[in-house]
């Protein structure tokens, strides 16, 4: 079926969607779990005002935090998929801070998948990154149900959202369907930010060297924990089957844009392409996304990855 947009791995377990979609508004109802025995989906009324998108949280996985919001036009079109990862040091934040956002895309046309995964208090790297795979492989187990077009979408990450977004984009040697990745003030080096945080007096690249050693599962980078940090490493993993990736920063921010030029110069010597953004400030992640004209680059620039199969 043709793909339509209003403008211009690792499965952790198999589901089946028991609940029909719930075209919005509607008043919250008590969740639905099913009763296969392997961890199912639950649904439950979305917050949209327009009766055109349908919504509804499933669960990707059967440990807490593994689920997402859906959203989709139920139209019987196949459209591009936008994935949205949030941040918060890894160690806190939530969906629900994307509502906002997610609802955007998907009023512009796009079928979203607005992400919760297990944060680093809860389970140490890679877990983080599992789950972001996890819910690729639901969506694209249940593509029919949500219009999805699994050969076209992009991952759109805020913060540590954007190392998340950022590492599944260098996981292996690409992945299918995979378009680009967007990166809004992604922590690109872990290590980096470990070594920044060291030495510097500024409070949130202490903290940030603080989270990044503790989504290592309390270790520093040496000796037995070496690994773990490498595997965060995002331009460490760069392959030539990549997605193209953008990545945005402030110039004055505690991730600041030459975290991104690294990955730059390693995505660009297997010839992927990186563009990176910075504006004047020190606005970070989703602030940042709110400056103007940013996110109007953004949004032109997946549009410009997605075109190709509208």
């Amino acid at each position: 079926m043709r793909t339509a947009v209003l403008v211009g791995a690792l499965a952790l377990a198999a589901v089946t969607v028991t609940t029909s979609a719930v075209a919005a508004p509607a008043a919250a109802e008590t969740a639905v779990v099913a009763k296969d025995p392997t961890p199912g989906p639950v649904a439950t009324a979305g917050p949209s005002t327009v009766t055109s998108l349908a919504y509804e949280t499933v669960t990707y996985g059967p440990q807490r935090r593994q689920d997402m919001d859906v959203w989709w036009n139920a139209d019987g079109e196949q459209r591009p998929g936008v994935f949205l990862i949030h941040g918060g040091w890894w160690s806190a934040g939530d969906k629900r801070q994307m509502t906002t956002i997610a609802r955007g895309y998907a009023d512009l046309g796009y079928t979203v998948f607005n992400l919760n995964y297990r944060l680093s208090g809860q389970a140490a790297w890679p877990a983080q990154r599992t789950d972001v795979l996890a819910a690729i492989q639901l969506a694209r187990k249940h593509a029919e149900r949500w219009g999805f077009d699994m050969k076209n979408f992009v991952i759109v990450g805020f913060s540590a959202g954007g190392h998340l977004a950022a590492s599944v984009g260098t996981y292996g040697d690409g992945m299918s369907g995979l378009k680009g990745v967007v990166g809004l003030s992604p922590i690109v080096s872990p290590l980096r930010a470990y070594t920044d945080g060291a030495v510097s007096t500024d409070p949130y690249k202490r903290r940030l060297r603080a989270a990044a050693i503790k989504l290592a599962g309390g270790c520093e980078p040496k000796g037995r924990c070496s690994r773990v940090w490498a595997s965060m490493e995002v331009a460490w993993h760069a392959s030539r089957h990549d997605a193209p990736m953008l990545t945005v920063h402030s110039e004055d921010e505690f991730v600041p844009p030459a975290q991104s030029q690294l990955l730059k110069q390693m995505l660009g010597q297997v010839g992927v392409p990186v563009t990176v953004i910075t504006a004047p400030g020190t606005a970070h992640s989703a602030p940042l996304y709110r400056l103007p004209g940013i996110a109007e680059q953004v949004h032109q620039w997946i549009a410009d990855r997605l075109s190709g199969q509208l």
